[in-house]
Formats: C-alpha cells, structure tokens, sequence
C-alpha cells in the first residue's frame, strides 16, 4: 500500500472534532494511505511514509466541496454580461440561448468544456464539484449531457425542468409530462440528483413538486434553484420534500429561515445529520448585480450553509471557489471561518457525503495546500492565486 505523508503543516483545517469550529491543528501532518487520511498528529510524531511532501509552514485545508454547477454548454453570452453591467435587469431568459447553443454542439465539443472548467475549478482547489444538465431540455440531449458529466463526476444532476424551451412555451404542462417521463428515463441512469428552477419565469411550486416526486420515485436526491429573483415557494417545498440543498435563497421569509433551521433530521449513525442544506451563490449575485443572499441570517438562525459557485455561463461564469469565499466574507456577512466550512463541509452535507470537506482518519485525501500560511488569507487577499498545490483522493495534481 503506497503511503504520502504531507508534512510541516502550519495550520491544519481538518473541519473534525476541535476547539474552533474548523478543527484547527497546528504544527500538524496528515498520513495518506492509497486515497484515504489515514493519521492526523503532530510533525513531531509523525509515521515513515513512502513518499513526504514537505510544506513549509503553509496552511492546509479540505479540498472544496462545489456542490452547484453547470458546465455542460456551448456558446458564450459575455454580450449579455455587458448589458447587465450597463444596467439591463437579469431575468433568466438567457437560458433559451444557451439551449440552441448546446443543442448544436457535438459531443466533443461540450467534452472539452467540461474538461477545461473542471481543471480550472480543480487548479483552484476544488476536489469535488457536483454537474447539472439544463442546457439540452430535450430526451436526447438531456441523456448526453448527463453522459457527458458522468466522465467527470460522480455528483451528476438531472436538471430538465431549468427552464420550458421554446418549443413548449404555450404548453408548459406538456413539457412537465416529457421531463416527468421520457426525458428522466433517459436521465436517470446517468444521474444521482434531479433539480427544478422553481421560479416566475420557470416552474411553479405544483411541476416541481411533480417534477421532484418522479425523480425521487426512481431514486435520485432531490435539490432545487429556489428563491432568488423574488419570494416564493420553492424553499418550503425543498424542506417539506427532504431535499438535500436548496440553491440561491436570496429571498426569504422568517417562515422560510425557520423551515431550513428545522430540517435536521439523525439518519446517519456514524455521520452528520442530514438537513436541506442553503446553498448560497455569491457568483451569481456578482455577476448580476442582484442583492446577495443574507447568509448572517441564516447562520443566526442555526441553517447549515454551503457556499458554491453556480459556474454556467450565462449569470456566475466563475470556476473559483476562493473567489466566493472573498464574496461570502465582504458581501454576505460570513467570517472567514464559516465561508471556509461552507466551501468544505458545507458542500459535503449539500451532497449527503461525510468522506469529502473533512480531513480525519478515514475521510477521502483531499488536501489543498495554500500559499499563505492561514485560511484566513482566502479573504484576505481575494484574487490572489493562493493555491499552490492540490492533492485529490490521495494524487498529488
């Protein structure tokens, strides 16, 4: 069995059982053993191994866990970034054109985007990150994104149901019927999640409910976009239905903040409590000169929070997770510490994993080595390239 030690670490976030909320060790080292942690302690005591990387000092951190993006299109819509910028209102109608962009695209050609945002995403740190579909919104081109995804991640989402394309426009119950039964058998096996934008403009509360409730009754987990162009019903909905995340939550009523703190439920024995997670977006917000999601409150009240990056390319074309981190900080009202443990653990639970957004013994190896010596650096110099180098189920990259 082949064994790395990551050694001379200054500061260690292990997000386990510590002092602090993010488990921090210091003058730490981590033993990997073939994918998994296999030993945390002091550099002092640390074990032979047959292969030493030796940090110097820097800070170490779970890999981020990013737990919301779609990266299965064709086609740029940076003309359409410009006129926002110039103070034209985003409405999601700027879907439809990524949808005959990727409709178009060979196989190849959506391959390469999603291999080269993936890379991006992983130079950056990120070890995890969940692909949805949306752009085909057609049987066929629905089932090859998801194909697609599936080459490069294991957290693949079925997202039919983003937007009511053209063609069914004045018939969106027809559509909800194709989404609820060819387009999710093609779907599903290639998918772990099924999603619904359950927003004006989108879906009502009713399709999603139906929408979520077929994917469900052919197993896969349940998420959902909800509540953020204006109030609504979709994070009562994600709550009543047990789905892992919600997403955005730029809006919400007590009602709603109550609903996210009271979702926790004990079913995992030897791991965290599952809950519907609130995903926030910050990349979104950025990019569209929207009010950001108020993540102060949400903590407040005892909501489990994930930050993720919404990579897509119409409204948060981002990859960075250090980049929404910095956001989540200055514009979201999240110290340093909770942004990281959303990016980390947060993700983690928005996915129902406890092997990924943790370093502890027996927790996948996915280590990020920083080029600073504290975590607190990923705000504190925002657009720095503070990553120096990423080790990913026990490899370094």
């Amino acid at each position: 069995m082949s064994s790395l030690l990551v050694d001379n670490i200054g500061e260690l976030v292990t997000n386990g059982i510590g002092a602090d909320p993010l488990g921090i060790r210091r003058e730490a080292a981590v033993l990997v053993e073939e994918d998994r942690v296999a030993w945390i302690g002091p550099s002092a005591y640390a074990p032979a191994a047959d292969h030493r990387i030796d940090v110097g000092g820097a800070a170490v951190l779970p890999g981020f866990v990013d737990s919301h993006a779609h990266l299965v299109f064709a086609g740029d819509r940076a003309a359409e970034f410009a006129a926002r910028m110039a103070g034209e209102p985003y409405t999601g109608g700027g879907i439809r054109t990524t949808v005959g962009a990727t409709r178009a695209a060979t196989d190849g050609e959506l391959r390469a985007t999603v291999r080269r945002l993936r890379g991006e995403a992983l130079r950056q740190g990120t070890t995890t990150m969940e692909i949805k579909s949306g752009y085909g919104l057609n049987v066929a081109d629905e089932a090859r994104s998801l194909r697609i995804a599936a080459e490069t991640s294991s957290e693949t989402t079925f997202l039919g149901a983003h937007v009511v394309p053209a063609e069914y426009a004045d018939r969106p119950d027809d559509y909800v019927g194709l989404v609820c039964g060819p387009m999710l058998a093609a779907a599903a096996p290639h998918a772990k999640w099924i999603d619904v934008f359950c927003e004006r403009g989108a879906f009502d509360v009713d399709h999603a409910r139906a929408i979520l409730a077929c994917g469900q009754a052919v197993g896969l987990g349940l998420r959902l976009h909800a509540n953020q162009l204006g109030p609504g019903p979709g994070v009562q909905l994600g709550v009543e239905l047990g789905a892992a995340s919600v997403d955005h939550c730029t809006y919400l009523s007590d009602a709603d903040v109550d609903a996210l703190a009271n979702s926790t439920t004990i079913e995992w024995l030897s791991g965290p409590p599952t809950c519907t997670v609130a995903t926030l977006l910050p990349g979104a917000e950025f990019s569209t000169r929207s009010p950001y999601p108020d993540a102060r409150r949400l903590l407040d009240a005892g909501v489990t929070v994930a930050l993720a990056t919404d990579c897509n390319p119409g409204s948060s074309y981002t990859s960075s997770m250090p980049f929404c981190i910095a956001l989540a900080v200055r514009e979201m009202r999240m110290t340093p510490a909770e942004a990281v443990w959303a990016a980390t653990a947060g993700g983690a639970r928005a996915l129902r994993r406890d092997d990924i957004g943790v370093l502890t013994p027996g927790a996948r190896a996915d280590l990020v080595v920083l080029d600073a010596p504290s975590y607190l650096h990923l705000a504190y110099r925002p657009g720095v390239p503070l990553i120096r180098q990423v080790i990913r189920n026990g490899v370094p990259q």
